[in-house]
């Protein structure tokens, strides 16, 4: 279904259209075309034909469908934006002569280890926004307010030349862009237009010798980063009472020089029945179901895993209660939280992800209709639950790898999991700038890579880079070396 809100339009026949088009005021000077011809498709599914799809063991069992359509923006000479991919500021053609990109550009948030550079295949967040820019027309925008898989062509110049029957109302100078997503209604929304570093680390001990070299060193920072080994067995809302036996007074520490600490709180569940959360999850029916309405039983981080269902009111609430003193046991108005591999990563799923027909409230299906917004509710949910905890005093800070749009509402988002390599470095760059232009500002990049050892050159030339991001935090897998800047000399 198609539902927009007109102020007023025309109808005209556009070329060899065999039905009229509808021609749509948006501003003064401005006008968008809409094409049916034809808008919708239906076909009936015959007897014995299986429209189910395989993917490594994996069956989607949701069915074929689509919604597609074209945006042209005409005087642009540059389109940016789609997120999140490590390429280029200005979005390269995906099909056309000379492209460089043969497949297009993928929204689909995904836990991505070790992501490559000038590719357009989608990673941890999606915002499906467009933004041009030309000499002449200035700056414009499209937004399309869908969360379902999607893929977008950016057409070269010559692009229909000699083989499409496709005709546009106009030869003026512009850039084509194909839409399709795997489900969804059009609600879409036309645009005319004219920090410090942080630290992440094992044991209570290790707090304070970081802390006390900082000093030494006079080394801004803000936050002292702890991933999910700082909790009892990989539960959630945890400590592990063995490398951390003085919480409150750690953080009290740390407080007083006007520092905080962040802890990881991610959304798969430990499946273990001696632990709170899961115990109470179960009995109150708050994790998403598999197709045939079971509590979907994956694999993450802590193993067996279910996943809270956070697209429900109700479990967001119950969820936010989780924060307060009294159930986040340790927990101090200075520690904030950090939400990671929340697109959701399923480490036995499809792609690395829950299967399409994973079932929420009111029966919609994750992968069809909600996958890239199931992270942004995350967010909301830990933002609601840190909020309600300080009473709605406290402004909360939460990091989230996974986006949507409007997730800049609840906190800070970073680039994920980058390598130590010199092209990485420069991605960086337009990643971050592409963040900002759709809204994001709070965001960066993991300074001296995620993956690998940097050479002191390069590291160097990461602290510098990134002293101009927004957000600036140096975060690496545990296989990797320590890369404190006293450690060099």
């Amino acid at each position: 279904m198609l539902q927009l809100w007109l102020q007023r339009f025309s109808k005209e026949v556009i070329a060899r259209d065999s039905v009229s088009s509808s021609i749509v005021y948006l501003a003064d000077g401005y006008e968008a075309v809409l094409r049916c011809d034809p808008f919708e498709q239906l076909r009936l599914k015959k007897d014995g034909v299986n429209w189910e799809e395989n993917f490594r063991g994996h069956t989607d069992s949701t069915g074929p469908q689509s919604v597609s359509f074209d945006v042209s923006f005409y005087g642009a000479e540059f389109v940016y934006g789609i997120l999140e991919h490590a390429a280029s500021l200005a979005l390269k053609p995906t099909r056309g002569p000379g492209i460089e990109f043969s497949e297009p550009y993928r929204l689909f948030n995904l836990d991505v280890f070790k992501y490559l550079h000038e590719s357009p295949f989608g990673i941890y967040g999606s915002i499906p926004f467009m933004i041009s820019h030309g000499k002449a027309q200035g700056t414009s925008g499209f937004f399309w307010l869908n969360a379902v898989e999607m893929q977008i062509d950016v057409l070269g110049d010559g692009w229909n030349a000699g083989e499409s029957k496709i005709s546009l109302p106009s030869d003026q100078k512009r850039i084509d862009t194909l839409w399709m997503s795997e489900a969804g209604v059009i609600d879409a929304f036309f645009f005319v237009g004219p920090g410090p570093k942080d630290v992440e680390l094992y044991d209570e001990e290790d707090v304070e010798q970081v802390d006390s070299k900082v000093d030494e060193y006079d080394i801004p920072y803000d936050v002292l980063w702890h991933d999910i080994d700082h909790t009892d067995r990989k539960r959630y809302f945890t400590w592990d009472k063995v490398l951390f036996p003085h919480l409150e007074e750690m953080q009290n520490k740390l407080a007083a020089k006007g520092r905080h600490m962040v802890t990881i709180v991610d959304p798969h569940i430990k499946r273990d029945d001696s632990y709170f959360i899961h115990k109470e999850a179960t009995e109150k029916g708050q994790y998403v179901k598999d197709a045939n309405g079971k509590d979907y039983d994956g694999w993450c981080w802590p193993g067996s895993s279910s996943y809270l269902d956070m697209l429900s009111p109700e479990v967001r609430a119950w969820w936010a209660d989780k924060f307060s003193y009294e159930n986040y046991v340790g927990s101090t108005p200075s520690l904030y939280n950090w939400n990671d591999i929340n697109k959701p990563s399923v480490f036995n799923g499809p792609e690395v992800t829950m299967p399409r027909d994973a079932l929420h409230v009111g029966g919609w299906e994750l992968g069809v209709e909600l996958h890239n917004a199931y992270g942004y509710y995350f967010h909301m949910g830990t933002a609601g639950g840190l909020l309600k905890q300080g009473d709605g005093k406290d402004r909360p800070f939460v990091l989230s790898r996974a986006f949507f749009a409007g997730s800049q509402r609840y906190g800070a988002i970073w680039t994920g999991d980058n390598t130590a390599e010199w092209e990485q470095l420069r991605v960086s760059v337009p990643m971050v700038l592409s963040v900002g232009l759709t809204g994001l500002t709070f965001s960066g990049a993991n300074v001296g890579a995620f993956f690998g050892n940097p050479e002191l050159e390069l590291l160097v030339r990461w602290y510098q880079l990134e002293s101009y991001y927004p957000f600036f935090r140096g975060h690496a897998h545990h296989d990797t070396k320590r890369r404190e800047p006293w450690l060099f000399g």
